[in-house]
């Protein structure tokens, strides 16, 4: 994958199909660190310690779609071709916490790519879970919370109605402006 909100994305993706029913997700840019920490958490299925250790390896999906799971692999090989690191935790039934640090400057590092995008894809084609979207670039930052969002719009409301989607999408792309002064990350 080219950049890391795609990674980002499919890591969330499974989460949703773990029947997350709240889904976090923290990107923290340091410049001053030299350093990006991504992190998505969930309240999904879980998994044993075995099966957090099969994830990682690209030949292991649970899927029947296909024969490889390569989101957690990507995103792992992703963030320590920077010399980063890369952690998953997860206990069955109570959900999994996946977490990447970057280097920033490393030559290897993918750029974060159409984070807004990414968040925005997940909220409208995902209404059964909600998210909560925090973005950082040193000392400012802002967060999206979908259970905020059903509370000003009421139930009712789908985030995929054109008005409420293209609201959503501008929301994201003009704080993570505002965040990070179109810093290139």
């Amino acid at each position: 994958m080219p950049e890391i909100s795609l990674n980002i994305l499919d890591v969330a993706e499974n989460s949703v199909r773990a029947n997350a029913s709240l889904i976090e997700i923290i990107v923290d840019v340091q410049p001053g660190d030299d350093k990006m920490t991504v992190m998505i958490k969930d309240d999904g299925c879980g998994m044993t310690k075995e099966e957090a250790e099969r994830v990682q390896d690209p030949f292991y999906t649970t899927r029947t779609t296909r024969k490889v799971g390569l989101g957690v692999p990507f995103l792992k090989q992703a963030a320590e071709s920077t010399d980063g690191r890369f952690q998953i935790v997860s206990e069955k039934g109570k959900g999994t916490e996946v977490t990447a640090v970057f280097t920033l400057s490393h030559i290897d590092r993918m750029p974060l790519g159409d984070i807004s995008s990414t968040i925005h894809t997940l909220i409208v084609f995902n209404e059964q879970t909600d998210f909560r979207y925090t973005y950082t670039y040193g000392e400012k930052s802002f967060v999206l919370d979908t259970r905020e969002m059903r509370e000003i719009l009421g139930e009712e409301v789908s985030f995929s109605e054109p008005e409420v989607s293209a609201f959503i999408k501008e929301y994201l792309e003009t704080n993570r402006q505002e965040t990070d002064g179109g810093a290139d990350v």
